[in-house]
């Protein structure tokens, strides 16, 4: 499978003048920070394959925060031992967009249907979980 994650860094203005870092420089070194974990630390029944961070970095205008974001687009080339397996390791706020490389067709049974299905609801919980810690810390 090859994935692709945009890391993005809003441009957060410094207390000192001369001292801020652009967006871009921020979301170069979130994007450098990522893969660093992604390397570094296995996640089972991931094999990562190939990181590409060659794409340029890119900016957005953010309509709810109405600020100017840079984002910084890596992708991976990774090899699973189960679909679940993949589903953990997308579940993201930087996943984008994913093209299965092999096999071409795909047959899954009731109970490895039933698995995806119990590993996306867990990974939907947890992001909602998350989601409502930040709500809460920010009132």
């Amino acid at each position: 499978m090859r994935v692709r994650f945009d890391y993005v860094a809003e441009g957060k203005p410094s207390r000192r003048l001369f001292a801020s870092k652009g967006g871009d420089e921020q979301a170069e070194e979130l994007r450098q920070h990522k893969i660093a974990l992604i390397r570094n630390v296995p996640v089972q029944g991931i094999n990562i394959e190939e990181i590409d961070m060659s794409k340029e970095i890119y900016s957005i205008f953010d309509e709810y925060t109405n600020r100017l974001s840079s984002c910084a687009p890596v992708i991976i080339t990774f090899a699973v031992e189960s679909l679940e397996d993949a589903i953990k390791f997308v579940m993201k706020d930087e996943f984008r967009t994913i093209e299965i490389l092999e096999p071409a067709q795909i047959d899954l049974g009731r109970i490895e249907m039933e698995r995806v299905f119990s590993k996306i609801n867990e990974g939907l919980q947890a992001y909602r979980s998350t989601l409502e810690k930040k709500m809460n810390n920010w009132k």
